[in-house]
């Protein structure tokens, strides 16, 4: 009586595993090189559009039978059958795993997905609610905390980065991800006025409006523009209040760094005057007329000014004039001294000039550092040199540019080591091959604050905005960089214009 009882049960057990072995095959869905079956339609929500659209059969394509897989499932379960007991048993303690595979393969393929390029990786998403504390970089966890414009913190990491005291009011400052204190952070990044020392007031439109020299870097209010506040005649800075200055006695204020060096008499300007001469001998452009050279104060530079035929001058104010006219011009002979922040004692003399040659005289404002004297005396003897060889009728552009290039080479030769120096203005003489003679007429050299200083003067001749000193200028100093000064004045003197 046991006999048949095995065979039943081995033969439900056989048709189990045909079962079990047909639903896996469908499960698991086609195989790689089986012909291609229909599959699902996916549409998106209730739209019209579908993801996925069957292909089109031909027209005399008989259609397919919609149980197809149903049918072929169903013949090789009952092929399997057939065969014998101990073929259809080898793999009948799989089929159970089997089934189970094919079930959770089922249930995580999703071929259907539309492809996101912008969907996170597995590797980075984080848990819905993830929070890290912008401070500590710690996992903030189901505590109170603080956020703002998608940072976190704990409420004891909230502190300001300048400070390092709690943030405890309802307005702060966030730079980045770092908190601040208003205050604090008025005070580390709200810009201060370097003459007044407040902070810089906001305009009408809630703006930090200010003026910042383009050289110097400092920052001041728009009002010391117009509230007389002093400011050097010859560096340009605004000095913060209460800080000392010289007054000229002319409307001029010359702060302490450029007096230390300032030149106040004609005398105490000749050593000056003659190593610029030796400057220009050395490049083999020799004067050969003894060209008078006086100091003069500002309403003696203005007079004799109005009565030179010849220009253009550099306003709104000249420090330098070549003078081809006869003029009685009143110099300064003996240094002024100095009274508090003012010069007593100054002394002058009218001196009758005629005209012997080209060039009557070279007349230089007094009071000015030496660097910026010697640039000035650089470019006007290079306008007496111009006319005592010979070079008529130029166009201001080419005069002035021309002599701008000279200023701008010795001011080079003053302040940078000769290793530093360009050295086109050397190339006039065909048979000198050397660089920059030796100028520097200071004994010891210069300092620190005479050498910025020099460095500012070449700063103010490169970037000038006018067309005849600006523009003349670059233009003049790319075509001696290009060609050589030598071939340069010898462009001019021919064409009356600079080389291309």
């Amino acid at each position: 009586m046991a006999y048949p009882s095995r065979s039943c049960d081995r033969c439900s057990n056989e048709r189990r595993s045909s079962f079990m072995k047909w639903l896996c095959t469908f499960l698991k869905g086609q195989k790689p090189g089986e012909p291609n079956r229909r599959r699902p339609r996916v549409t998106a929500g209730e739209e019209e559009d579908t993801l996925w659209q069957p292909p089109v059969r031909p027209k005399n394509d008989p259609p397919r039978n919609d149980n197809e897989e149903l049918d072929r499932a169903i013949a090789e379960s009952l092929a399997e059958d057939v065969k014998p007991p101990k073929e259809r048993n080898h793999k009948g303690d799989s089929n159970d795993e089997d089934l189970a595979r094919a079930i959770q393969d089922s249930l995580n393929m999703n071929p259907y997905t539309p492809y996101n390029p912008y969907a996170p990786s597995q590797a980075q998403a984080q848990p819905r609610g993830h929070r890290v504390c912008g401070r500590c970089k710690h996992e903030i966890g189901h505590g109170h905390y603080l956020s703002c414009m998608g940072i976190y913190w704990h409420p004891q990491c909230f502190r300001c980065c300048s400070c390092g005291h709690p943030i405890r009011e309802t307005e702060f400052t966030l730079l980045g991800a770092d908190p601040y204190h208003k205050l604090c952070y008025k005070e580390l990044h709200h810009p201060k006025c370097d003459v007044c020392l407040q902070f810089i007031p906001t305009n009408r439109s809630g703006l930090i409006e200010y003026r910042a020299h383009p050289f110097w870097g400092q920052k001041y209010c728009p009002l010391h523009e117009q509230d007389r506040t002093p400011r050097c005649c010859s560096c340009e800075k605004m000095e913060p209040r209460n800080t000392k200055y010289m007054s000229l006695g002319d409307g001029r204020s010359l702060c302490m760094e450029c007096l230390g060096s300032a030149v106040m008499d004609t005398g105490e300007c000749q050593p000056l005057y003659h190593s610029i001469r030796d400057y220009y001998e050395g490049m083999n452009m020799k004067l050969d007329q003894q060209i008078p050279m006086l100091l003069v104060e500002r309403q003696a530079l203005n007079e004799a000014m109005e009565g030179e035929s010849k220009g253009p001058h550099h306003m709104p104010e000249t420090r330098g004039l070549c003078l081809s006219e006869e003029q009685t011009v009143t110099s300064i002979l003996r240094r002024p001294r100095i009274g508090g922040n003012r010069l007593l004692d100054m002394r002058t003399q009218p001196q009758k000039l005629t005209r012997r040659c080209e060039v009557t005289a070279i007349l230089v404002l007094y009071g000015l550092p030496r660097l910026l004297t010697g640039s000035i005396l650089a470019h006007e003897l290079m306008h007496g040199w111009l006319r005592l060889k010979g070079y008529r009728n130029l166009n201001a552009e080419v005069e002035e540019g021309i002599c701008q290039v000279m200023s701008y080479l010795w001011l080079e030769s003053e302040i940078l080591p000769a290793s530093s120096r360009h050295a086109p203005s050397s190339s006039y003489a065909s048979s000198s091959s050397s660089s920059y003679p030796p100028t520097s007429s200071k004994k010891g050299g210069i300092s620190h604050t005479e050498k910025k200083l020099g460095e500012f003067f070449m700063h103010q001749i490169a970037n000038d905005t006018s067309t005849a000193y600006g523009d003349g200028f670059r233009t003049a100093y790319a075509a001696v960089n290009k060609y050589g000064l030598r071939q340069t004045l010898n462009h001019i003197r021919l064409t009356g214009g600079f080389p291309v």
